[in-house]
């Protein structure tokens, strides 16, 4: 991934506690293209690494557009965003990647869950310049805590776009039967949000008929996992056959870090898969969301952000 120096060239409140930044490269350059789901890495102030989806539509080339929900539990990331970069501010950002891509289907579901609208909302307005068919759902506490909500409504997609907020009268509710519709091979539904908003989605999509690789998701968070029961174990590192000691209190990226050895991160929640690495020796305790069941089932690589090993030796292809 190669790293570009940027400049914010505008920021601005785009609802209580989410901040929505514009940014440019700092030496005037050409950013480079992206597809509709991508996101960017962001060194931010304090040393933190974020992933930030981008909301460009396909014809917003000249910047990058990023929105910022200021989180209660903030590891800092939301807060260096929040209180310290302004307007002018120099910052370090990556190119972009796409974990997340959107795939032409005859008729595409967008569900949002929060500050989850940011990458749908590329694909929506990719959608529509492809004149497309496709609904935008958007679950949210209210309307006054709706990002978006002026931008959405002035598209050429606004009747697309059905509202579910929490305050809201019960026939406004979201329902993911009546939002996926039925069960049609060429359906596509592409959800992001919180875990457990992600998860609803898919028993419904279950339930409906839908079949599982009908789904794309993308996690802003993951459920916190406890450290209750955890054990020792000691990771070996391949090339130098140095053995490590990873303690019940410790993730694999802090004993590693410990012993000199970084492996990049961002989230430290296992959802991004910044820091997935190849497992050569071991079984691995997967306590990820990241990796799919069958890459868990192969044990081929794991996330030691927050995964764990389930025998004594874990070998690591460092």
């Amino acid at each position: 991934m190669t790293l570009l120096t940027a400049k914010v060239l505008d920021r601005w409140e785009e609802a209580p506690d989410i901040a929505s930044l514009r940014l440019v490269r700092a030496d005037g350059g050409t950013l480079p293209p992206f597809s509709p789901g991508a996101h960017i890495d962001v060194y931010l102030p304090g040393g933190h690494v974020r992933q930030y989806s981008l909301c460009n539509g396909p014809n917003e080339k000249g910047d990058y557009r990023i929105a910022v929900l200021r989180a209660p539990g903030s590891r800092g990331g939301s807060i260096a965003v929040h209180e310290q970069l302004h307007v002018g501010d120099i910052v370090t950002i990556g190119t972009p990647r796409n974990t997340f891509p959107l795939q032409h289907e005859q008729r595409s579901v967008l569900l949002a869950g929060g500050i989850g609208i940011t990458p749908l909302l590329s694909m929506a307005k990719h959608l529509c310049e492809l004149d497309c068919d496709f609904s935008l759902h958007y679950c949210a506490r209210s309307p006054a805590r709706t990002a978006f909500r002026e931008e959405l409504a002035a598209s050429r997609f606004a009747h697309r776009v059905h509202y579910h907020f929490d305050d809201g009268p019960p026939e406004q509710k979201f329902s993911v039967e009546a939002a996926i519709g039925a069960p049609t091979p060429g359906v596509g539904i592409f959800v992001c949000g919180p875990s457990g908003f992600i998860e609803h989605v898919r028993r419904g999509a279950e339930r409906g008929g839908f079949a599982p690789d009908q789904v794309h998701a993308e996690y802003f968070g993951a459920e916190p996992q406890g450290a209750y029961g955890d054990r020792p174990f000691i990771i070996q590192i391949a090339s130098t056959g140095q053995q490590i000691v990873v303690g019940a209190e410790r993730t694999a990226v802090q004993a590693l870090a410990a012993a000199g050895i970084e492996i990049m991160t961002s989230c430290e929640q296992g959802f991004c898969g910044t820091c997935v690495t190849r497992v050569l020796a071991g079984e691995c305790d997967h306590r990820d969301i990241c990796l799919s069941a069958e890459e868990k089932e192969r044990n081929a690589a794991f996330t030691p952000c927050c995964s764990r090993a389930s025998t004594p030796l874990l070998v690591l292809d460092l």
